[in-house]
């Protein structure tokens, strides 16, 4: 079978099987971009299973790589699902230039926040943990003209954070560049990122908030507090400005 075959066969599977209820379940959680078929979690996973039992034998690394970036291509959710799957059943094969090659499916074809996050915990994560690439690789991705590339730095760099929090200070020096990143998206993962770090190693955390909390955006101090006690939370309130006394008449 061919790329182009089994990309025929996947699209026409998730057309006959779309539902519309589905579509409408879920979209209220996606307010930046979703556009999905319709198919039920369960139905794709056993489908995912079928359709790669059936290439695994005959399909190389490149084979899978290039049916990922067409799968990508149209913007539906549930083909970008499938590419994603497809290589975290890969994962044993992984390369430094695979890291890359994913790398690129987050400027060319993801557009909410759940591909980006679950690019990021399937297949990111399993190279920075095995150290199959260092986390100084996604350096150029902080200045992507894609959020989701920007916003998946931080997200990815949760696992290093959980397995080695030794490496926290250091972390905290990569993502600096990107505290006054001007994307929601990307306010939430770091400070998605920045609460982890704080329950594996606090006090280089809560330096780091000290320097930020008068300049970056809120939605990124409120994330990276979530955990911690109201007393603890006052630290990172901006001070209050106080205003030019009234000019005398």
């Amino acid at each position: 079978m061919t790329r182009e075959e089994i990309l025929s066969e996947i699209r026409d599977f998730f057309k006959t099987h779309a539902d519309e209820n589905i579509v409408q379940k879920y979209s209220k959680f996606f307010k930046e971009g979703y556009d999905p078929y319709g198919i039920p979690t369960e139905l794709l996973m056993s489908k995912k299973d079928e359709w790669f039992n059936s290439l695994k034998d005959s399909f190389s690394m490149d084979d899978f790589l290039e049916l990922g970036d067409l799968l990508w291509e149209n913007g539906k959710y549930e083909e970008g699902s499938i590419a994603i799957l497809f290589m975290a059943k890969l994962k044993k094969k992984f390369t430094p230039e695979i890291f890359d090659s994913i790398g690129n499916w987050l400027d060319k074809g993801v557009t909410n926040w759940a591909q980006s996050d679950t690019l990021c915990s399937e297949l990111l994560n399993y190279f920075l943990e095995k150290k199959i690439v260092p986390y100084q690789n996604m350096s150029l991705w902080r200045n992507s003209q894609s959020r989701w590339k920007r916003r998946a730095v931080p997200v990815a760099l949760i696992v290093i954070a959980k397995r080695r929090p030794e490496e926290i200070p250091q972390l905290l020096e990569f993502i600096d560049p990107m505290m006054m990143d001007g994307e929601r998206v990307v306010h939430q993962g770091l400070g998605w990122f920045l609460r982890e770090a704080w329950k594996k190693n606090p006090q280089p955390v809560e330096d780091f908030l000290s320097k930020w909390k008068e300049s970056v955006a809120r939605l990124i101090i409120q994330y990276a507090t979530e955990k911690m006690t109201p007393e603890q939370k006052q630290a990172y309130r901006r001070e209050k400005k106080k205003s030019p006394p009234k000019a005398k008449k």
